[in-house]
């Protein structure tokens, strides 16, 4: 297994020993006594997934109160993955790390708690699947809007616009979040 440290303290790009055959391949995408030798200060307690279609933007979603670590992969499809730093003791708080996450390269990214996540759906459908250090506590959950003019993400739209639930629609702005991590 391969772990590349990112300029973010504690978010890594972790690439699985694959084994490839002309039967197909293998690899483990979790194996705690390997990957608690980096993520030793986590425990995984939830499992999520989805299925979502081009253009789909989720995010960018984080909870104030047990906030989530997520080990993230796609699994069909191509996605461009974004989390955005909300530690303000971090020299990256408000800059965000994005990554294209793509079925063909079996890549995983831990991205620690604190960090509000998103990602848009690039190819025609994608099957996104997760782990989370915590439960997910909806009445904690908050949204930060996904074309927040100071943060300034790349979403690599190229004109189209995004499909937003109503929730992803109407998130705060980065500068009015009052949080305290």
């Amino acid at each position: 297994m391969k772990i590349e440290e990112t300029q973010f303290k504690g978010l890594y790009i972790i690439e699985p020993e694959i084994y490839k055959d002309d039967r197909g391949l293998f690899f483990e995408s979790w194996n705690d006594s390997k990957y608690s030798e980096f993520l030793s200060n986590y425990k995984f307690v939830q499992d999520n997934y989805s299925i979502s279609s081009k253009h789909v933007l989720r995010g960018l979603h984080f909870q104030t109160s047990s906030p989530q670590g997520k080990l993230i992969r796609v699994i069909k499809g191509k996605v461009l993955d974004v989390a955005v730093d909300l530690r303000k003791k971090e020299k990256t708080f408000g800059k965000y790390f994005s990554i294209i996450l793509r079925e063909d390269e079996i890549k995983q990214v831990f991205i620690p708690p604190e960090f509000a996540h998103g990602f848009l759906v690039l190819s025609d459908f994608a099957e996104f699947q997760y782990k989370t250090t915590e439960y997910y506590h909806p009445e904690h959950e908050r949204t930060i809007l996904w074309n927040d003019p100071d943060l300034n993400i790349n979403w690599n739209l190229n004109g189209a616009q995004p499909k937003l639930s109503p929730k992803d629609a109407l998130g705060d702005k980065f500068k009015d979040l009052n949080i305290d991590f």
